[in-house]
């Protein structure tokens, strides 16, 4: 069976019968009152890099790599969290935009296991494609410090093998377990640099965190919006430095 691929626009439609006019890298567009930044530079033909964001869940704005300038405004707001308004001017392409967003890649791809020609994922990974899109060539920073390339994987369910080092904790799975099913079977456990995704106490059998404790949780809905996390069965995983060249290239 074919795979069709869709358009993405990031964020939920609005529902508002009200209308709003801006313009976006100079272009003008109107939409329904509501929409995200994001969602209107879709419409409008402006892509936006985005990793956490997809238009089946609300937005979260936790992977800062959308972020936009808004006229007026201080800083660089995510467009995924940011609602459009009467007479903004949004700029989704400049190059203080092009620097930061390259730095926010380099930081996940510093963390990322280096075996991307083995990777199941190879040649269809988010984090592939949006380094591709921010020209990001080389990682600055090394693998020398602390990372999580050690964390091993849990293949305690007969469906699908969890693997942490892979993980970019954009929390897809976690927000689809809660918001599209409603089951509140995952949650981010940790804080800062030690977050993890974890079987939820919600979950029979299951404690946060200990071995095996994905043993008793079932995929569902989650693999469909995991494509920059870790569940092998889909393995939509990020490739490492050692593919970015060739995204750029394809």
């Amino acid at each position: 069976m074919a795979f069709i691929e869709t358009i993405d626009y990031g964020t939920p439609a609005s529902t508002s019968e009200a209308e709003v006019a801006l313009t976006i890298d100079g272009r003008p567009v109107t939409v329904p009152a509501g929409t995200t930044v994001m969602r209107a530079a879709a419409m409008a033909g402006s892509s936006i890099p985005k990793l956490c964001a997809t238009d089946s869940l609300q937005p979260f704005g936790s992977c800062r790599l959308c972020l936009v300038e808004i006229e007026g405004r201080a800083g660089t707001p995510a467009s995924c969290t940011t609602p459009v308004a009467p007479g903004m001017a949004v700029r989704t392409q400049t190059p203080r935009l092009a620097k930061l967003r390259k730095g926010v890649m380099e930081l996940y791809i510093s963390d990322h296991p280096l075996d991307c020609l083995t990777c199941p994922a190879n040649g269809d990974c988010e984090l592939e494609d949006m380094a591709g899109a921010v020209g990001l060539r080389e990682v600055r920073y090394g693998y020398e410090g602390e990372n999580h390339l050690s964390a091993e994987a849990d293949a305690s369910n007969p469906y699908f093998t969890v693997d942490p080092a892979k993980c970019i904790v954009c929390s897809r799975c976690v927000r689809a377990c809660d918001e599209t099913q409603g089951t509140l079977a995952l949650t981010i456990a940790r804080r800062g640099f030690d977050s993890v995704v974890s079987a939820s106490q919600a979950s029979p059998g299951c404690q946060p965190l200990a071995p095996n404790s994905w043993a008793s949780i079932s995929a569902g809905g989650r693999n469909w919006v995991s494509r920059t996390l870790i569940l092998a069965r889909t393995d939509k995983t990020p490739r490492s430095d050692a593919m970015i060249a060739s995204a750029g290239e394809e």
